[in-house]
């Protein structure tokens, strides 16, 4: 069983030198390799990959597409390399190197075992939907980390032929330079875990953050780094230690309410407003959705009036119905009467301060979906009802002069001019007629 290489050239009768001796033991250790090489990839692994592909258990199909089984493939070689080494290769510097470079070679596979691990265990948890609140990839990073200075530590053991804890120990000395290496790493996993345990953020979420000039759906949270990408397809990479500690809106809730704000403002000329005389009520009430209010509002107005004997003759005294306070009504109405605005959530239309732009009606409601492309749908179809409509009430949107308005005012402003001109030239002939006669 502890037969080496020189034993069986001893048995086959050829007596070589030590040196020839080594060389021999050396090709048949690289063939017995190459041979163990062949059967774990081309035989073993290709059959177990086969199997476990085709598996309905998801951990173990993740298994079959990653490269964990070729690193543990590797790992065996490694150790059969330094098995090999310690059967059949005399002690000297052949035999230590040889060992040597066997240990570095399972230490650097088994680190590379360790991350496959993980990567599978990271992508399990993304495809099933398992504790996704929690900053996985973050912290994967962080083990990824730890377990790579682990194997630099011990590779260099090896190298220089000391004991780990001596190198650990001497990282004391050195914890200043080693905060300040990995100082982005430290805040992003203590940032990540913050994230986490407070429920801030997760993958999915619409996150704005104006100062990083950031607006869409976060695609990705590392252990340094938040990727969001944009609605016009552009990709942010935030650090991820700023979203503690600067501020950032998450859209999360308003995802999960089911119902998103409307807050818009159409501004009336300030001009047409004025009060709803007896044959503009008479049309509006006409109206499904007001005659309740103005048969209801009107009964109310003319009680009190009639209770303060006030004179209406003038329009100072008692109350009256105003236009924009009927067009208020009426939007109020229609909203709550409106198939797709939420009506759990809050509703308003308000008057708010009149400005140079005249007075702004705003509506303030919530839509019954989420979906961006149906909101703007909803919100588009409300408002061109509503400008339709606001001229039923004799009132008139502001708008600012256009050109189209100031080609309109040509003519007239013409016009006058040829007047003024026709008025100025009679009377200049008048004045020169009526000089000779003085």
């Amino acid at each position: 069983m502890n037969e080496t290489p020189s034993d069986w050239l001893a048995l086959a009768g050829l007596q070589l030198s030590p040196f020839a001796t080594l060389i021999v033991t050396l090709g048949v250790m690289l063939l017995l390799l190459a041979l163990l090489h062949g059967v774990l990839h081309y035989g073993v692994l290709h059959m177990l990959r086969g199997r476990m592909r085709n598996d309905r258990f998801l951990f173990i199909k993740l298994v079959g597409h990653s490269s964990l089984f070729r690193y543990a493939a590797m790992l065996m070689q490694g150790l059969a390399l330094g098995l090999l080494t310690r059967l059949w290769v005399p002690p000297g510097s052949v035999h230590e190197g040889l060992l040597g470079f066997s240990r570095i070679w399972m230490l650097v596979y088994t680190i590379l075992a360790a991350f496959a691990f993980l990567d599978i265990v990271l992508d399990w948890c993304f495809r099933k939907q398992v504790a996704v609140q929690f900053p996985l990839k973050g912290i994967v990073q962080s083990l990824k980390i730890i377990a790579a200075i682990t194997g630099v530590i011990f590779i260099v053991s090896v190298l220089i032929g000391q004991s780990p804890v001596i190198l650990i120990s001497g990282l004391g000395a050195m914890t200043a330079v080693i905060m300040l290496i990995f100082k982005d790493p430290i805040l992003g996993l203590v940032a990540g875990i913050q994230l986490s345990a407070n429920n801030m953020l997760s993958i999915g979420d619409w996150l704005e953050m104006p100062k990083y000039n950031a607006d869409g759906a976060v695609i990705d949270i590392g252990l340094t780094t938040v990727k969001v990408r944009n609605w016009d397809n552009t990709v942010t990479t935030i650090p991820t230690y700023s979203l503690i500690s600067d501020s950032f809106k998450n859209w999360r809730a308003m995802s999960e309410s089911g119902g998103r704000r409307i807050k818009r403002a159409i501004h009336i000329d300030v001009n047409s407003i004025k009060f709803i005389t007896e044959s503009q009520m008479l049309r509006l009430t006409k109206s499904r959705l007001l005659s309740q209010y103005i048969l209801d509002k009107s009964r109310e107005v003319e009680d009190y009036n009639q209770s303060r004997s006030e004179d209406l003759s003038s329009a100072l005294n008692g109350r009256r119905l105003t236009n924009i306070g009927t067009f208020r009504a009426y939007l109020e109405v229609y909203l709550r009467n409106h198939p797709h605005i939420h009506r759990n959530m809050t509703l308003l239309v308000r008057q708010l301060a009149p400005g140079a732009t005249g007075v702004p009606i705003e509506i303030y409601a919530f839509t019954t979906t989420v979906v961006w492309a149906e909101y703007e749908r909803i919100q588009s179809d409300l408002f061109d009802h509503i400008f339709a409509v606001v001229g039923e009430f004799d009132l008139r949107v502001f708008q600012e002069p256009s050109g189209y308005d100031m080609a309109a005012l040509k003519p007239a402003i013409a016009g006058n001019l040829n007047t003024n001109i026709d008025n100025n030239g009679n009377t200049s002939d008048g004045a020169c007629a009526a000089q000779p006669n003085s």
